[in-house]
């Protein structure tokens, strides 16, 4: 066995881990977070959206995490584990203790039934694929097999996962929201409502979802972290806009403005002296860019693509944002392993453009749809997209819609092109592997997943594959070369445009209290909500 990774739950070790907690803040009280839009689910394997992200994972873990505003991974659930020399069995001791919301003791069982439900291809889980190292699963998504032969659990504290390849990222794939720990008598009892009557093992449990108006948690009186989470109740608010979410943050009404602060404030927000401490900001790995459905024609035409690229006005949309992104020319963000700085993507040429729809047959143009989720600046983007394209021939209809409707119009491949800004790829972890199976690989182009543009090339899949397959130290160097070379080539064929890498901003009231890391953390985004804490709790 080459690694062993012990972790423990003190005070000490959280504090060390977040700045702020070093505070000690009190116990109590209580938040409240406002979205324009109501959640989709917060079924674990089925969300997927920066809007639910945070809230999904205050409610359930995983055998890993990462420490609080951090991208370090962490035991979670586990308290341990080892890995063979091998790379392909992954043992892991479970954290004695640990109890569902509904009082029941989680088991090993409980970890191998859940990675088989995310799998399952009845539960149409757009990450699914996420865990298809794992030996067993062409037979659980074949239909073949209900269980995942790679799963095995010795005792009720021991979990032990052998894959049918090596994978670098495989722990990392334990942290996210598809591997965490759900108990299947709740999933059954409540059926096609589960997702909006979640039971998890996290800091927060679920109270009430009232559609359209508000999801509430209270604190996890029982959570196997001492002192945490410090907040007793979290509420989110749905269907007032941003701008008016800022005043009444202002008024003291609200205490976090989950859209963000919108570009026509923005500049007021960040001038105000009031607002020093206030206003959070995080560097994101994060890529927003255009889709476009290669099974559409004409997009199905990679000169019509490439067209595309080179007819967005990159530096024009970044001013609409308040400079708030540095304009992208890769699917990679700059701060993301892999990421090719001497890869200047495509230049801004309309007149470039023009010629390769003329090679592509459509000198002419073509009429086409772009969905974009209607909170601001999102339609103002697609509008300056639109204003682009016509410049060179082509006439695009925007359909703006809230946030559901889009990413389900993305994952039926029904859109033809989608702006993915309020949807946009944040890192589900630090690899650049997360940056392609889900959005860009075969694994991510089915009815509900997230590959909108449904490109799919196995031959890059199978380059990944071998990549991820080098889990030794001394390799990860060749290892990110090798990606590095698949996104070149994603590049060439263009299934997407991308336009910016964005910087997060968060605006929080002053009875708030934790570090900005918590505010824009990198993997519980946009917030930690585990570990910020009100001033004014008695």
């Amino acid at each position: 066995m080459k690694k062993l990774i012990l972790a423990t739950a003190t005070a000490v070790a959280l504090a060390a881990a977040c700045p702020a907690l070093a505070d000690q803040p009190k116990q109590g009280g209580a938040a409240v977070v406002t979205f324009n839009n109501d959640l989709t689910t917060l079924d674990p394997h089925v969300g997927y959206d920066w809007q639910n992200w945070s809230v999904i994972k205050s409610i359930f873990d995983g055998l890993m995490d990462y420490k609080p505003g951090t991208t370090e991974l962490e035991p979670d659930l586990a308290e341990s584990y080892t890995v063979s020399d091998d790379g392909l069995t992954y043992t892991f001791k479970l954290r004695p203790g640990v109890k569902f919301h509904n009082g029941r003791a989680m088991t090993a069982a409980d970890v191998k039934w859940s990675l088989e439900h995310a799998v399952n291809p009845a539960t149409q889980s757009p990450g699914g694929g996420y865990l298809s190292a794992i030996a067993g699963y062409d037979d659980v998504v074949g239909g073949k097999s209900a269980e995942l032969s790679g799963i095995t659990t010795p005792d009720d504290g021991t979990v032990v996962i052998t894959l049918s390849r090596p994978d670098a990222t495989f722990l990392h794939i334990m942290a996210i929201n598809f591997a965490y720990v759900i108990p299947k008598e709740e999933v059954e009892k409540a059926g096609a409502d589960w997702g909006k009557k979640p039971v998890g093992t996290g800091a927060f449990k679920f109270v009430e979802w009232v559609p359209g108006q508000r999801i509430v948690l209270e604190r996890n009186k029982d959570y196997y972290k001492a002192n945490t989470p410090y907040l007793d109740k979290l509420t989110f608010e749905f269907g007032l806009d941003p701008t008016v979410a800022v005043l009444k943050l202002k008024n003291g009404e609200v205490d976090i403005v989950g859209d963000g602060i919108p570009p026509a404030q923005f500049a007021e927000a960040m001038a105000d002296p009031a607002n020093k401490d206030l206003i959070a900001r995080g560097d994101q790995l994060h890529t927003g860019y255009v889709t476009m459905n290669v099974n559409t024609p004409p997009l199905d035409n990679v000169k019509v693509r490439q067209a595309i690229n080179m007819a967005i006005n990159k530096d024009r949309i970044v001013k609409i944002i308040n400079n708030r992104a540095v304009p992208a020319n890769q699917a990679l963000p700059p701060a993301m392993p892999g990421y090719n700085p001497d890869n200047k993507g495509y230049a801004y040429d309309p007149e470039g453009a023009k010629k390769l729809l003329a090679e592509a047959g459509v000198g002419d143009g073509f009429t086409t749809e772009l969905y974009v989720m209607n909170v601001d600046p999102n339609p103002r983007i697609a509008q300056a997209i639109q204003q682009d394209l016509a410049a060179i021939g082509i006439n695009v209809e925007i359909k703006s819609l809230a946030q559901a409707e889009v990413i389900a119009a993305g994952g039926s491949g029904k859109a033809p092109m989608i702006w993915s800004g309020g949807m946009a790829w944040i890192a589900d972890f630090p690899d650049p592997n997360n940056f392609y199976y889900g959005i860009l690989g075969c694994d991510g182009a089915v009815e509900g997943g997230w590959n909108w543009s449904k490109y799919c090339n196995k031959a890059l899949d199978d380059r990944g594959h071998a990549a991820d397959a080098m889990v030794k130290d001394d390799q990860q160097a060749e290892r990110i070369a090798l990606w590095k070379g698949i996104f070149d080539d994603v590049l060439k064929d263009a299934p997407w445009a991308p336009v910016f890498n964005e910087i997060r901003f968060t605006y929080h009231s002053a009875r708030l209290g934790g570090d900005d890391a918590l505010y824009t953390d990198p993997i519980h985004i946009p917030v930690n909500y585990d570990y910020i804490y009100a001033k004014d709790a008695q």
